[in-house]
């Protein structure tokens, strides 16, 4: 048996509660983008696969980071 999620509620204009959070953006990124990650630091975009994957070289080596790309920062 599948079970359902609850419906999702409208939010009243009138109301005194703050209304969901909206999904954040997504990031997107192009080729040759300098970029800066929280673990591997400066980099250069080398190739894109649009929401899925970017491989960005940071000199030392070449990352595949994938989506949603938390970490890493467009400068």
């Amino acid at each position: 048996m599948k079970t359902s999620k609850p419906a999702q509620r409208r939010h009243l204009p009138t109301s005194p509660f703050k209304p969901p959070p909206a999904a954040p953006p997504v990031k997107e990124f192009e080729l040759q983008d300098r970029v800066s990650h929280d673990k591997y630091g400066l980099g250069r975009v080398l190739e894109v696969d649009p929401g899925r994957a970017v491989l960005v070289d940071f000199g030392t080596e070449r990352v595949r980071v994938l989506a949603p790309f938390a970490k890493l920062f467009k400068l």
